[in-house]
Parts: structure tokens; sequence; C-alpha cells
């Protein structure tokens, strides 16, 4: 049987709607016996709520099998006094981390929604006292680096945006807490108990998901849905093994996979 992760926003879903087939899907993966853990970069829910937004949608998962970077920034923060332009619905999700404005050891960028707060999170004081606290010294840390999500309202900025200016006013390159770091990735394959070459990663993201996880020696399936575009897969350092047109053409092409009835391209 294989492990096999499972990107959230894009592949099961887009804006709450989910992926046709995508339900299904996700059964007939459980039904066949593989491993499966959720893993996202949706860093603007708690990982129980977000949970709690898939079993709405028709998803069987468990609070447990949902991996988020808020706890892993809780995980690699911990104890530290931290700048946090977060959402703050994650604020629960941080504990154990010493929230505070000034004079802090670590400044953390978090990612942003579909409502207004990223006005006020990503604002010019808020940016610059980022700023300020980077250059006195504090370390700089970010739960993902993406640039832009789909949504049903179309692409939508996200916070790596601000999280590259931040770099090149400072000059010091954060440190990414979620995918596609060599981190996330491991600790998810560490709850799997899987090794990487035994790990599938399906994802609409080309750029950075397929990538990482080629560099880290999983196997890696391409959805058509979310941000996938057909000109970006064309420029893309890194060619996934397999591209499907959604999730729910996954399941037949893992059994073949495993069987020896699939032709690797």
């Amino acid at each position: 049987m294989a492990s096999i992760l499972l990107d959230i926003d894009g592949v099961l879903h887009v804006s709450g709607e989910p992926i046709p087939g995508a339900v299904y899907a996700v059964s007939e993966l459980r039904r066949a016996g593989h491993a499966l853990r959720f893993v996202s970069n949706n860093s603007t829910r708690p990982r129980h709520g977000l949970a709690d937004e898939l079993r709405q949608m028709g998803f069987a998962i468990e609070d447990e099998e949902l991996q988020t970077t808020p706890n892993a920034a809780a995980r690699e923060l911990a104890g530290k006094r931290v700048l946090a332009l977060v959402m703050q619905a994650i604020v629960p999700d941080l504990e154990g981390l010493e929230l505070v404005g000034h004079e802090v050891e670590a400044v953390l960028v978090g990612g942003c929604d579909e409502t207004l707060e990223p006005n006020q999170v990503f604002s010019y004081m808020n940016l610059g006292r980022a700023f300020s606290e980077i250059q006195a010294g504090a370390s700089f840390y970010c739960l993902h680096k993406n640039k832009w999500w789909q949504t049903s309202r179309g692409p939508m900025l996200d916070a790596g945006g601000f999280v590259a200016g931040l770099e090149y006013a400072t000059g010091v390159e954060a440190v990414v807490l979620g995918k596609p770091s060599p981190s996330y990735f491991a600790a998810a394959l560490d709850a799997l108990e899987a090794e990487p070459e035994r790990t599938w990663l399906v994802t609409d993201d080309v750029e950075q998901d397929v990538r990482g996880a080629s560099l880290f020696g999983m196997r890696t399936v391409l959805v058509r849905t979310g941000k996938f575009r057909p000109e970006t897969l064309e420029l893309a350092e890194s060619s996934p093994d397999i591209v499907v047109s959604s999730i729910a053409q996954f399941p037949e092409i893992l059994e073949e996979d495993i069987t020896g009835g699939w032709a690797h391209p």
C-alpha cells in the first residue's frame, strides 16, 4: 500500500466547494488501505475548524490526520517572543508562543484569507514593525511563501509578496515552516511512518509543491484544478510524475501503478 499526502485547497475544494469526485476519491483511497495525511498551507483557520469544514463538505477526516502550518510554527518557535502577522483565527494554534509587539526573538508572517482582515494584519505599520524587528536581529519565519491561491472569485494575492518584500528590505531570507520545506514533509512522513520513495504528494502547485516533494524523494501528482495553469507547468523547473484532470482520477491510476498496469511516461 502507498502513503499519500493530500493537499487541500485546489485539490479537494475551491472556496469551500468540493471538487467533483473528490469526496469519493478520498473514500476510495481509504477503502484500498492507503495511509493518508492531509497537508495544507492554509494559515487562516485553526486545525479543528479546518477539519470541521472538510467534514461538512463530506470528507471523512480526523483532526489528527490534518497537518497545518500554525502547528509547525508552534513546534518551531515554542517559548519565544514572537511578532506574529497572522489571521486572528489561528492564534489558538500558536499556543506556547509569547505573542508580543516589540523586542521580539522572531517575526512570523502568516497567510491571507478572503475577508478584509489582511488589510489590518499586513498594514504599513505592521510591516514596518516587522522590518524594524528583523533589522534589530529577530529571526524571520513565514508559514509559507504562496504568491496566490485560487478562489471562486478568481486568483487572490497571498502573503508571499509581503514575505518577499521584507526579505528584499532586510536582506534576510525567511525560514519557510510549511510546504515545500523539508521539515514539513519530514513531519508528514514521520506521522505516517513512511518512506519518501513510497509516498505520493497530490497537489495543484507545480512551482512549489512538486519541486519540493521531488527534491525530498517523493512521487508527485499534479491536478488540473485549483491554481493549475498550463503555462506554469510548461515553464516549471520540476515535472510531476503524473498529471490528472482532478483527484477523482487518482485512485484508479494509483491502483494500476501498484499492480503494474500503468505505463509510466
